[in-house]
This record gives structure tokens, sequence and C-alpha cells, in this order.
């Protein structure tokens, strides 16, 4: 059953909308049980006004469903008396703002009529701009304005076009400001809430004491002071009783209120598959000022509040009694919102009532505080519970499906609970989790080693027990899994950080016995949306999670459909990108400059594949650093003897970015497709001398292994090829464990291509060659200390008669 309300002035009575209650003066507030409460404001457009003092109200409650008839309408009517008028009063609503001015400093006779000096005049919105706009439209854009005996009154609703919203305080105040050409008056009406404080017990409301634009001047006299809940007041005993309390500092007006106070609701909600609850309260406050010698002020405030979600996951406990050959199970607790609908067996999903006819002793518990628990009572000769006949044991695996009302939304939560009859110790699992591995115990119990143990679906072989560090003896399995293992699943991907989870399984082949069964999930640091490198590289990895099981990652791309993968497997995928380049954006705010970018499946709009992940890199615009450094003079001038000597330089391909794998001399000629990223590394080999550096002189590519007349230079003069489209990428060599020196090593990419002759495509190999200088890293020769120009423009790669092919 639901409900509408009709309003009436006397003489005709109109359905209420959400857009006319704004606009009229109405709040209405609907629990999620369908408990409905009704705010209207003593100068709303259908109240039958006497003087200003005497204002009676006529609602019509209609209620509907499959069936409605006369007995469903219900006709209310109210009378309220209010006579404590101040000069200015200011309403605040949860969906609309209210200013009632004073007319009688301005006509000092009497009112004329709205319809007389108000229908034909202009107000002007400051929105900050001005706008100016005739009466008629504004009542037509959905604002309220009217007079009465003695007041001006104006309402805007939230979310009008000529609202703006300002920071003050650390609350955010909304605001219509307008002028009305006669008697040349300006005034504001804001909604300001002011900010709010949550822990576990209790909500903090702070209110701003000087609100402005309201109030000009610094001084003035609080009058008057009061709080309350869903709009009405509350004395100071009221108050005490019910754990509220009303202070005034400096700055600030503060509510406190206990969370779980009895004018408030909790409500249940799911996030994530997980059981959350809120609690809510509509407090109000009001306050009266005079500033200076001016005009009185009342502003009152309706302000609903909600706590975020809280996590509050449900208990199992196992009551069991093994002797009675019944499992007892209770699970809880919950709010009074959430139903046990139906529960999944081994055998399948049984609804509450089906498992009640079976045999299964299902029931509801109501706990004093208006909580509820679940229990559920099984057999262990039901063919639910499985039963392992070596061990005597019984297992019986739940699933329980809740839901939480009145939104029917769902949500399971799983149980597993066992028991046996035999004095017969069953192996265990514990395990734990460092920043890179997974620690398991396996301890085999009075059996033995009569299982094998599988990781996720991998059952752990010989030839792993080095890449888990496996150790054993006669009791215990002890083993050390990475966390980028295969076999791990990835459950989150977060900006810096992703959550694995290792399945293990104990399995007796001879019976076909699952004798454990055992997950963790733990979170391990992993830079995921991004590295910033100083030059305007941007790398990022995107890892392939549980729920996108779908996913290609060598199909994912940057904004730039354009932009692929540097490197990708079946469970990553990394790319490397200027900041400039693949559809980034670049945006400013204050003095940071961010670079973003997103990862996703190319047309999966249309395919239904969602995946999307953002990389951001934030820039100081500018930034001053600090280096404290000390110096100590040398007992000795440092000296070098004269030599000579060879000095061996040796270069290789590289199979990915990272450098730790390389080809060997029987996997050339390597194949690769056109365009896809070549990784070379040059080397000074055998050398300890930390004081020479190897520099790339040149380095070019050609069709044979010699000198050739077809034949594209990759770096000139130390530099990248300007020439080239796709030009050379120097990569940074920092210190590793099998690099002691980085400055004997240079690392540089290029994009795979061929040679093109009288536009034939030719199929020969192509070879790399380079021509390196060996600098002593304090000479400022120019060969050893070059800058490379800076890139003035691109062509195609390409020769007079000879052409390439990317």
């Amino acid at each position: 059953m639901c409900v509408m309300l009709d309003v009436s002035d006397g003489s005709q009575v109109v359905p209420l909308t959400s857009s006319l209650a704004a606009k009229c003066g109405y709040s209405m507030e609907s629990d999620p049980w369908g408990n409905t409460k009704l705010y209207a404001s003593l100068l709303n457009c259908f109240a039958q006004n006497q003087g200003d003092q005497v204002f009676d109200i006529a609602l019509r409650l209609r209620m509907y469903g499959n069936e409605v008839s006369e007995e469903d309408v219900h006709e209310i009517r109210h009378t309220c008396k209010y006579k404590q008028w101040a000069s200015r009063e200011i309403l605040c609503e949860r969906n609309f703002m209210e200013n009632r001015i004073n007319l009688l400093k301005f006509f000092s006779d009497h009112i004329p009529s709205f319809e007389d000096t108000f229908l034909n005049l202009m107000m002007v919105f400051y929105t900050p701009k001005e706008k100016p706009m005739m009466m008629e439209d504004v009542l037509k854009a959905g604002y309220g304005v009217s007079t009465t005996p003695s007041r001006l009154v104006l309402r805007s609703p939230y979310g009008m076009e000529d609202t703006y919203t300002q920071n003050v305080s650390g609350g955010t105040l909304t605001q219509c400001k307008h002028w009305i050409f006669v008697k040349d008056f300006t005034y504001l009406f804001p909604a300001f809430t002011g900010g709010l404080q949550f822990t576990d017990k209790v909500i903090t409301w702070y209110m701003p004491r000087h609100i402005t634009p309201l109030m000009i001047y610094n001084q003035y006299d609080l009058l008057e002071l009061y709080m309350g809940i869903d709009g009405k007041r509350l004395d100071t005993t009221q108050m005490n009783a019910k754990g509220y309390s009303l202070s005034v500092t400096n700055s600030h007006v503060i509510i406190s209120l206990p969370v779980g106070g009895p004018d408030g609701y909790y409500k249940s909600h799911v996030l994530d598959y997980q059981y959350h609850t809120t609690y809510s309260i509509e407090p109000m406050l009001e306050l009266l000022w005079r500033e200076g010698q001016s005009e009185i002020t009342r502003y009152k405030v309706h302000y609903p509040i909600t706590t975020p979600p809280k996590a509050e996951p449900p208990q199992v406990t196992d009551n069991t009694v093994a002797k009675s050959g019944v499992f007892d199970v209770l699970l809880g607790t919950f709010l009074h919102d959430v139903e046990l609908m139906n529960i999944t067996f081994s055998s399948g999903v049984m609804t509450v009532a089906e498992a009640n006819a079976r045999g299964i002793n299902v029931q509801q518990h109501g706990l004093p505080n208006g909580s509820r628990t679940f229990s559920i009572q099984v057999p262990f000769s039901d063919p639910v519970v499985l039963k392992s006949v070596k061990f005597t044991t019984y297992t019986l695996p739940l699933i329980f499906g809740l839901i939480i009302l009145p939104e029917y939304t769902p949500f399971p939560h799983p149980a597993l609970v066992e028991t046996t009859l035999q004095d017969i110790t069953l192996p265990t699992i514990v395990g734990t989790c460092d920043d890179e591995h997974f620690l398991v115990i396996v301890t085999y119990g009075n059996q033995g080693k009569n299982f094998h143990i599988y990781v996720g679906t991998q059952n752990i072989s010989a030839e792993l027990y080095t890449d888990y560090g496996v150790q054993e003896n006669s009791t215990h399995f002890t083993m050390t899994v990475p966390f980028l293992a295969n076999e791990i699943v990835f459950e989150l991907a977060q900006q810096s950080l992703v959550r694995g989870r290792l399945d293990l399984t104990l399995w007796e082949p001879i019976n076909s016995w699952h004798l454990n069964n055992f997950s963790l999930a733990c979170e391990f640091p992993l830079t995921m949306t991004g590295i910033c490198f100083s030059n305007g590289t941007i790398t990022a990895l995107a890892v392939k999670v549980e729920s996108a099981a779908q996913i290609v990652p060598s199909q994912l791309s940057l904004t730039d459909p354009l932009c692929k993968p540097k490197f990708s497997n079946s469970r990553f995928a990394y790319f490397s990108f200027a900041a400039s380049s693949c559809g980034t954006t670049r945006t400013f705010y204050d003095d940071v400059m961010v670079y973003q970018n997103e990862i996703s499946v190319p047309g999966s709009k249309n395919t239904g594949t969602r995946y999307l992940l953002t990389v951001s890199c934030y820039y100081l615009l500018n930034d001053t650093q600090t280096l404290t450094f000390f110096t100590k003079p040398g007992r000795n001038e440092p000296f070098a003897e004269l030599g000579v000597g060879e000095l061996q330089v040796g270069m290789r391909l590289a199979k990915d970015p990272s450098y730790n794998s390389f080809y060997m001399e029987e996997d050339y000629p390597i194949t690769q497709y056109l365009q896809q990223p070549l990784y070379f590394e040059v080397e000074l080999v055998q050398s300890p001398d930390p004081q020479i550096e190897l520099v790339l002189e040149n380095c070019w590519a050609t069709v044979n292994d010699g000198v050739s007349v077809m034949s594209w230079d990759l770096i000139v003069n130390g530099c990248e090829n300007l020439d080239d489209r796709y030009q050379t990428t120097f990569h940074p060599v920092g210190l590793e464990d099998r690099v002691p020196y980085p400055p004997h090593l240079k690392r540089f990419e290029i994009k795979m291509f061929t040679f093109v002759k009288d536009d034939t495509v030719l199929r020969d190999q192509i070879f790399v060659h380079c021509e390196a200088v060996i600098c002593d890293i304090n000479q400022t020769d120019t060969i050893c200390k070059r800058r490379c120009p800076s890139q003035q423009g691109n062509i195609k790669r390409g020769m007079n008669q000879i052409s390439f092919i990317h």
C-alpha cells in the first residue's frame, strides 16, 4: 500500500508532487518502511492565513494499491498559531530554502496585493553574475514568490539554475541572491548545513557562528539558540535524557548526537556483497541573532544525516554436539529489516518453508534490542550432509540467502560446519602473508602425508618445490608462494595494492576425499596506476581480476585505442607512454598539474565488457628541494696508473622492458611483428672501474651483417634520429644485483621495421650495429657530455632510394 497527498486552499484540491512541494513550502520524508512525515511552512501556498498569526492547513491522504475505495481517503486539518515573527526568517528544509521578509518597513500604510505590486516587477538574480527575469518568468521557472499581510515570501528549490554553492567554514552553502525593483532591497536566502564528523558512537554537527554572507558585521548578539529533532524543539531535560548536547564555541555551534539514539533508525545495506548498516536522524538547529542595531534574523535548519556504511560481518556459531547427531548452527546478528529467504545445501537451494517441511529446523529469533538471528538444525542422516566414511566426518556446507527489506536487496553468506565422531586427527592448514608471499604450513595429522596438495588446480610436483620454497618433514609441509605466481587469483586491484587469494586443497586420491580446503586472501603492495617519471614518461600496470575473468590483457588500450600494452601476458598488461600522447589529458589545480589517462577495453560500450583503470600523475608546477651534504678532505689525491689493455663491449636483445631475460645465440634470428618494440642493451663487460662510462656514439640498421647501401640511422652522435617518426627511446639504467655499475650499460628501444626497395617489401634479416665510446666520467669532452637537441619535427622514415615499413 502506498500513500499520496493532496493539498487544499479551501477552493481547490491539488496533488502534491515533488516539484510543487518544493515550490510551495512542503517537505515530505518517508523512512524505508513507509512511515511518512510531512513538514509544511506556515506561509505555504495553500495555508489559510489569518493576519499572519493563525494558519489553517488542509490535507487529503490517499492510500492506493491494487484497489482503491472511498474508505482509503482521509481528510486532515490542522491549525497553528505563530506570533513571534523576526524581521527576517530563513528556513532550510531538505528540498527548499525560504526567506520571509518583513514588508511593513517598506509599506507603512498597508501592503498591496502581490498581483498589484509585484507581479509586473523584475527580479535580478546573482549567480553570481546578474540575470534579470520578469516576475512571471520567475514563477514559471519553479520559484515561489508571494506576499502575506506583513511578509514577502521567497522560496527556491535546491538545484535551481540560479542557485549556486560556495564553501564557508568547511561546509557547503547553497544560496540564491536577488534584487527586486521595488523599494530597492536585496535579499539572500542561503541554505547552510555546516560540517559533519562521525565516530562509531557519536555524530558531531558543526555550524559556524558567523554565517557569511548572511552576517555583514563580525559583532552580533546571539539572542536564542535551540536544537530539536524532526522539526520539534527539545528542552534541556529532553536533550539530557536522550544523550544530545548543544554547545557554543567562539567559531561554531556544535550538536552531538549518539549513534543509535531513540529518534533515529538503523538500516541494512549490501556493499560488495558484504553486510553493512547505517544510522539516520534528522536534527534541527534554530538561531536568533541581532547585528548591531539592525533587524533580528531567525535561522532554522532541518538537516537529515546518515552515517557512512559500517561493515557488520555476520557471525556463524557452531553449537553442534557430535553425540546428538544434529548440526546446530546460529547465524547473526542482523537488523530487523533482514529476512532469510533460502539456504543453499550441497544438493541445491531450498526455501525456508521447503527446508522445514523436509525435517530441517530453520527458525528466526528476535532479540530484546530489535535485532534478530537465524538458526538451523540439520540431522547427520539428511542427504544434504556430506559424509566421510573413513573418518566418520560430517560436513554441512551452507549458503544463507538473505534479503534486506523493503528494497529486497539480496546478499548471500556462506558457512561451513564439520564434526567427527572418531579420534582421528585430520591434516590442517594455517597461513599468513608478508609483503610478497603467502606463507603456508600444512600439518599432516596422525595419518601422515597420504594426500596430494593442490594450489588452485595445480598439483605441487617436485618441479614446483624450488619455486615455492617447499620444506617438509615427517609431520609438516611448509611453502612460500609468491603472490605473482600463476596459481594466485587476484580478487581486487587498487591504486597501490592488489588482493590475491591462495586456494589450497588436500586431496586423498585413493578414496577421492577432500581432506581440507583452505583459502587465504591478503593485500600486497603493487603500484598499479602509474609511475610518473620526471621526463614525462608514465608507466602503469593493469591486472586481470577474478571478477573480470573474460578480459584479455593484450586487448586493453589507453584512451587512444592505438596505444596498446608494451608487454602483456594472461594476467598483466604493462603500459609505458609519454604524458603528451595516447589521449592523455592535462588539468591544472592551483600549483599542481595533473596528467590523466584511462585503461579500458576498446569498444566495451557495445560489447558489454567493462574494465576501467584510471592512471593519474601529479606534478608540482613550482618546487624547491633542499640537499644537505658534508665534505671531508681526502688524505691523498686519487691517481690512476697508465696502462694498456682491452675493454670488451657486448650488445644483446632483451625479451621485455624489464631487461631481466635475454635471447641466447641459438635463438637468433628473432622473428618480430612490425611496430612491436625491440629492447637492446649495450654493456661494457668485465670492467670494475666505476670512473668510466659507456657512451653510444652511433647505431644503425642494415640488411646484412656488414657494410650495406641500405641502412638507417637509429642513434646519431649519441642522440635519437630526429628524422625518424618512430624515434629510438633511451631507457634509464638503475643499480641492480646484476648491474653494479649503471654507467657501464646503455639501453634503448626501437620499433620493428623492414626495408622497402622499389615498392617491394624486403624480407631479408635486419642487423643492428653500434659504435661506442669509453669516457672518463669526469671528462667535459663534447663527445662524453653531449646534450641532445629537442625534437623539431618528424618525417617518415626513408631515404632517396630506400623506404621502410613498420
